[in-house]
């Protein structure tokens, strides 16, 4: 029988791509991890690894042991679900991840309402960057996250993770208001001249600035970076460049910012990890999510023409 603790050391390996990165997201030594690997390659009977130079990748029976791993794993998820359901009664530390703007307008009045529902429950909140939120999952940091993409930026599926859709929200080009510029064909096609605010190298924000722009035809002439929307809100009030702002993240913009409504949407899910939707405390997270989420439905021209 494979032992489950090293079928997830091998799926970290193919997912992470050195056994340095495995070693640290376990807090294990690089040799514990290789001498993990190697007697779950010992239990298999056949070659799992094998060396590319410098690096250990997986030979196709390692990465098919990968895909059933997954299902494994998952089946475990769905196990501990099913006992606590048996066991009765919501209580235990839930880690609930979300993105700043999410945090102030969705997930708050949700921790309200779990809070009152289900007092046995502790609620712990991280705010992170989408970007983190798959790894933190995984590693059993999060047990559930508000995690989102762009409809022109789309992220590619998880196998490790399930998710269910929360809401859509329209992404707005932000730009002084003294600004002249001639907004009745392309909003952003008009504003290519000018100096942009986007979000730190690396952040999702700053892939999906620069990805609108090149769809627009051309590359952004990049002056200032912030990952705060309000820090950004306040920039382009101050003349010092345009932005692109999703809904949940405008609230009360400053006088002097204009917002100019984009075909570019700002698509947030609830993620979780595989097998892990029938947990009750990861169910009564979700419930309580959507309730809140369906109060901030689309309202697309609320801020037009500001």
């Amino acid at each position: 029988m494979l032992d489950v603790r090293r079928l997830r050391l091998l799926r970290d390996l193919a997912r992470l791509g050195t056994i340095a990165a495995v070693a640290e997201a376990h807090t294990y030594t690089p040799s514990a991890v290789s001498q993990q690997l190697a007697a779950l390659q010992r239990e298999a009977g056949v070659a799992l690894l094998e060396r590319a130079g410098r690096r250990v990748t997986l030979t196709p029976t390692g990465e098919a042991l990968v895909r059933h791993a997954e299902v494994v794993l998952a089946a475990l998820e769905a196990a501990d679900a099913t006992l606590a359901a048996a066991r009765g009664g919501l209580s235990g530390t839930v880690r609930i991840g979300a993105y700043p703007s999410a945090v102030r307008t969705v997930l708050a009045p949700a921790l309200v309402a779990l809070a009152r529902d289900h007092p046995a429950l502790d609620l712990m909140v991280t705010e992170l960057d989408p970007v983190a939120v798959p790894d933190a999952l995984r590693d059993r940091r999060l047990d559930v996250a508000l995690d989102h993409d762009y409809d022109i930026v789309p992220l590619d599926s998880d196998p490790a993770l399930d998710s269910t859709p929360l809401l859509e929200e329209t992404v707005f080009l932000a730009l002084p208001i003294e600004m002249e510029c001639d907004l009745r064909g392309d909003p952003m096609h008009s504003v290519r001249d000018a100096e942009w605010i986007v979000g730190s190298q690396g952040t999702l924000c700053h892939s999906v600035a620069l990805h609108a722009c090149e769809l627009a035809g051309f590359r952004p002439r990049v002056r200032h970076h912030a990952d705060d929307f309000t820090a950004m809100l306040a920039l382009v009030a101050a003349g010092q460049g345009v932005g692109l702002v999703p809904q949940l993240a405008v609230g009360q913009p400053p006088t002097r910012v204009r917002l100019v409504p984009l075909a570019i949407r700002r698509r947030t899910r609830i993620a979780y990890r595989k097998g892990a939707g029938d947990h009750p405390a990861v169910a009564a997270c979700i419930a309580a999510l959507r309730h809140t989420g369906r109060d901030h439905g689309d309202e697309q021209d609320r801020y037009a023409g500001l």
